[in-house]
């Protein structure tokens, strides 16, 4: 993959993270308030690793740095932001998968 393309990935995640946040913080109403908090524990997760996603490129291994951050988006702020919107914790079971994969990422700028 060319590493020029994590800008694009990076640009299509901020969108997301900022409309996403932008709907937590003024539309989202869930009856159990404690939802509210999970969505914004997602939303700010998926805005500071998007802004990490956009310096893949001048990592040494692009692919894998932003491979990794992609893959915690989705599976950490994702499922995060499926649990809030349906107020159900039983979809959450790949919140940790994400959890690791951020670590990994940050683990990779290492080698």
């Amino acid at each position: 993959m060319n590493p020029q393309l994590w800008h694009k990935v990076a640009a299509l995640s901020g969108v997301a993270a900022l409309g996403l946040g932008t709907y937590g913080a003024h539309g989202f109403k869930p009856e159990n308030p404690t939802y509210k908090e999970v969505w914004q524990t997602a939303s700010l997760y998926h805005l500071v690793h998007t802004a990490a996603l956009v310096t893949a490129p001048i990592t040494k291994h692009p692919n894998i740095f932003g491979g990794l951050l992609t893959t915690g988006i989705l599976a950490f702020s994702g499922t995060c932001y499926t649990v809030a919107f349906l107020e159900d914790r039983k979809f959450s079971t790949l919140a940790p998968f994400g959890g690791f994969a951020f670590i990994a990422a940050w683990a990779s700028l290492l080698f």
